[in-house]
């Protein structure tokens, strides 16, 4: 698994300046896109769920890199950076966006594999927990 360190040294995230802005933006995608993912659940959509889901978290976690004044590459190298920096607040939670990052390369990807409704709804759980997590730290209700 790829480190925090080396995101930073392979120019996979990168320093910019920070903005409020930015983070505030791609706070409020990733509530519509949770509340995409949510629809989906209700009209057993799995596919789209896990998709729309795994999205709103790693959009809520680039709000924290914006807010912070990075830029990122890699859907890993997120992951690393949140762990980096935000390894109290977000716990396990961590663990879970690495997890259900390769479910929606799979999702998205293959084209034999085809997530159920129960492992759309563990996503989807996760994401609301990573996005008002995220919302939190950057101030939001």
């Amino acid at each position: 698994m790829i480190t925090y360190e080396e995101c930073v040294e392979l120019g996979l995230i990168k320093r910019i300046a920070p903005s409020e802005q930015q983070a505030k933006e791609q706070m409020k995608k990733a509530k519509i896109l949770l509340t995409e993912a949510k629809n989906n659940i209700e009209t057993k959509n799995p596919n789209s769920a896990v998709m729309a889901g795994y999205s709103a978290a790693l959009d809520s976690a680039r709000a924290l890199l914006f807010r912070d004044g990075w830029r990122e590459k890699s859907h890993a190298c997120v992951a690393r950076y949140i762990e980096a920096k935000y390894s109290a607040e977000f716990g396990d939670l961590i663990y879970l966006l690495d997890e259900y990052r390769d479910q929606r390369h799979r999702t998205m990807y293959s084209g034999d594999y085809y997530p159920t409704i129960d492992e759309a709804k563990k996503i989807v759980s996760f994401a609301d927990k990573f996005v008002k997590k995220a919302d939190e730290i950057l101030g939001g209700k």
